[in-house]
């Protein structure tokens, strides 16, 4: 631990050192070149002299028993329960964001923060299986810039006969990807869009987290979420089901509602009808199409 309380941090993977003891870390498809004493673009990976560390490691700022259909996952172990647990930071700034007091406005979150070990995780899983636990579901922000500590976190929960569950906006590079998913049982993955001006305007890029999902389907349980914002995303909803189709007819797409959030705070919600009138239009493609926060 630091002398102000916070995790001291863990070698990260995927990074190459670069000149005048700058790194550039290889996790996502950002591939932040970052300085000495400087952290990358999600803030949870830091340059310490010339090393790349995993300044985030263990540090959580939620923890949650939730129903699985709340990640959404409908269709993997419906009526189950899963031990969700959150972090800080994202690789992604969504002015519409849902959790950006987590994700992206977190302050002196680092410092507030829990600090649990992956054993810690472990025992939190175990002993809530009899309350209807099935495993541990990495979520809230975007868990995969914390990368190391999922990893370490999947594979005692796998060595337990525990289910692996990741909630993502997907903008992870293939080969770290492809390390990862021997572990994973479930995946919930956000495409927020199906245009790459749209994904342009949020900090990523549209092609990488198509990506993901086509590497990830067929290797674990996969369902998309879609936030529709009117006047933003709405007029995609059916040639993104078109696409989706293309990997597997049966993938089930969850189309949720907005809500003002964040520096959309003055927007209107979704109107009901233009959900319904989306589920209409992506059934024309898919089998399995949800909408949620409907209230």
């Amino acid at each position: 631990m630091n002398e102000d309380g916070s995790a001291s941090g863990f070698d990260s993977k995927y990074w190459a050192a670069a000149e005048n003891r700058a790194v550039h870390c290889g996790l996502c498809p950002r591939r932040c070149h970052i300085s000495e004493n400087a952290a990358g673009f999600c803030g949870a990976r830091e340059n310490r002299g010339g090393r790349l560390i995993a300044s985030d490691y263990g540090r959580v700022s939620s923890v949650a028993l939730d129903p699985i259909e709340k990640k959404p996952l409908y269709m993997f172990h419906p009526g189950k329960k899963i031990l969700s647990i959150g972090g800080f930071g994202c690789n992604f700034r969504c002015p519409f964001c849902q959790n950006s007091d987590i994700s992206i406005e977190y302050g002196n979150g680092w410092r507030l923060a829990k600090t649990l070990s992956p054993d810690d995780v472990l025992d939190f899983a175990v002993s809530s299986v009899p309350d209807g636990n099935i495993g541990a579901a990495y979520t809230y922000n975007e868990p995969l810039i914390g990368y190391e500590f999922l990893y370490d976190c999947a594979g005692l929960i796998r060595s337990a006969g525990l289910n692996n569950i990741i909630v993502t906006n997907g903008y992870i590079n293939p080969e770290p990807l492809k390390e990862l998913l021997p572990l994973i049982d479930a995946m919930n993955i956000d495409l927020k869009g199906f245009t790459e001006g749209f994904y342009k305007n949020i900090g990523g890029r549209l092609e990488a987290v198509l990506e993901t999902i086509a590497l990830s389907h067929g290797k674990c349980h996969v369902e998309i979420t879609t936030l529709v914002i009117p006047g933003e995303n709405e007029y995609d909803i059916e040639e993104l089901a078109k696409w989706l189709s293309s990997i597997d007819p049966g993938i089930p797409l969850h189309l949720s509602r907005f809500f003002p959030r964040y520096k959309y705070s003055g927007r209107i919600p979704t109107p009901r009808e233009t959900m319904i009138n989306l589920r209409e239009a992506a059934g024309k493609h898919l089998r399995n199409v949800f909408i949620g926060n409907m209230g």
